[in-house]
């Protein structure tokens, strides 16, 4: 799914539809009197509400900083990895697991500019399985960066079967901006080069758009 415009609403558009139907219905069974009934689906269109939650948020503004895509806790970070577009590259993998609890709008880790993407059709493992990065629906965002390519990819998971991207090739990348989302939880891993060192561990809590997750190594040599 591709779009230019903005994604600012407090709930993301993609969920409004969604919300719509419960909503509806709440009212329906309101108006016919079945208050137990519309008290039901309200407390859905409600949890609907929150899983697409959308919230505004201001990013460190320091350059040498890459922060988290997504709003979890981080799984898995493997030395000397390849990712799926960047197979020629040794790379660090960074993986965020999302649970449906956490804001499923992702955001970008660090500015530069589109310059590869690829959807690819798949299973629909537990995203914490380490198998589910290459056997999972994905969708991978390589960013040009001054420092080298960083690779970006959105996982489905067992619940999450719907993988929504706002941007195209050739689309600025701006640090903590919103480039899209995952319906109902799942993964994100990062593929950093070998200019970034990672400043986070497995099991640390992380926020898309906030938490520094990789700091540039020529900024922590000085």
């Amino acid at each position: 799914m591709n779009s230019r415009t903005g994604h600012f609403e407090p709930i993301a558009r993609e969920g409004l539809i969604i919300l719509m139907i419960p909503a509806f219905l709440s009212f329906m069974a309101w108006w016919f009197g079945f208050f137990g009934l519309s008290l039901f689906f309200l407390i859905v269109a409600v949890a609907v509400g929150f899983f697409f939650r959308n919230p505004e948020r201001v990013s460190n503004s320091d350059e040498a900083s890459l922060l988290s895509p997504a709003d979890g806790v981080v799984m898995e970070i493997t030395e000397n990895a390849t990712g799926p577009c960047l197979v020629q590259t040794s790379l660090t993998k960074i993986s965020v697991f999302m649970s449906v609890f956490n804001v499923h709008v992702n955001r970008w880790p660090f500015s530069g500019v589109v310059e590869n993407m690829a959807h690819r059709p798949g299973k629909f493992l537990d995203a914490r399985d380490p198998s589910s990065s290459i056997l999972n629906e994905n969708n991978s965002i390589v960013v040009k960066t001054d420092y080298g390519p960083i690779e970006i990819v959105q996982i489905a998971g067992k619940i999450a079967r719907r993988i929504v991207w706002w941007v195209r090739v050739g689309d600025p990348a701006i640090k903590g901006a919103r480039f899209g989302l995952i319906k109902f939880g799942s993964r994100v891993d990062v593929y950093l080069p070998k200019t970034f060192l990672v400043c986070t561990t497995v099991g640390s809590k992380v926020r898309s758009g906030i938490t520094v997750i990789a700091q540039l190594k020529s900024a922590t040599d000085q």
